[in-house]
């Protein structure tokens, strides 16, 4: 399987960046567009790239905020899964600003084939959409910097990931990882039943080195997960810990990843 990143914040050498994600994903004989990034630039670089964005069989979308789906509005037609929390209006505590996506639910509705769904979705044989992620570690999703419209706390429940099932284990891409990266680890292996973890590779939410970042370092320790790839919102002093610990790679627009 391949994953290529069409969107991310750092720029490859042929290829811009913005503050977003999107990846097209080749996997059991299915192509996925997972996110759209908040532009176009997700068309851009896949041209640059030679990615076709033609045949896709999927496009999946982790959450509703601006830099994972406004990307949507380049797109018409196929299929579009997500959880149904995903057109919520939500906003940034500290400025007010808007955070969600441009596109309501109708309007996706109408140019796209929309299924939304909190239980797990299978794509294929070895490809499953996580759905709703369980929040269940006591060190994760504890504080959120955003709200909703009516002023209550949006810890976006609508987070999810995708679960690829490869023989050395399972490969788990998230887009911001605001349920957790253990939470969603944890999800993965009981919807497949397979305790091996060969992979993590997206948006880790994580900044500092805090109790969070520890946790889930040691974690990831004991899982001895081989691919660690974290990218995205995953910044300072926590993806220095990442890199420091796991000798991560730094993840830029035009990369391609081979499984």
């Amino acid at each position: 399987m391949t994953i290529s990143v069409l969107t991310e914040n750092i720029a490859g050498p042929f290829t811009a960046a913005e503050h977003g994600l999107s990846y097209m994903i080749e996997a059991d004989g299915k192509r996925i567009l997972f996110d759209t990034g908040h532009s176009d630039l997700f068309l851009k670089n896949a041209a640059i790239m030679r990615v076709s964005l033609k045949g896709i069989d999927l496009i999946v979308l982790s959450h509703g905020h601006f830099d994972h789906g406004n990307g949507l509005m380049h797109l018409h037609g196929g299929t579009l899964v997500c959880h149904p929390g995903c057109f919520i209006r939500r906003y940034r505590k500290t400025d007010h600003s808007y955070i969600g996506l441009k596109n309501s639910r109708e309007e996706l509705a109408d140019k796209f084939n929309l299924i939304t769904t909190r239980e797990p979705y299978r794509i294929s044989k070895s490809v499953v959409f996580a759905g709703e992620i369980p929040r269940v570690t006591p060190f994760e999703s504890k504080l959120t910097s955003f709200i909703m419209e009516d002023g209550t706390p949006d810890f976006v429940s609508d987070d999810s990931a995708l679960i690829i099932t490869l023989p050395q284990g399972i490969l788990v891409i998230t887009g911001c990882g605001h349920a957790g990266i253990v939470n969603t680890i944890e999800h993965a292996s009981a919807i497949t039943g397979v305790e091996e973890i060969y992979g993590i590779m997206g948006g880790f939410h994580l900044m500092e080195d805090d109790l969070r970042t520890e946790e889930t370092v040691k974690y990831l320790k004991t899982r001895n997960v081989t691919h660690i790839l974290p990218s995205h919102c995953t910044a300072g002093e926590a993806l220095a810990k990442f890199r420091a610990t796991f000798d991560s790679p730094t993840v830029r627009t035009g990369d391609i990843f081979s499984f």
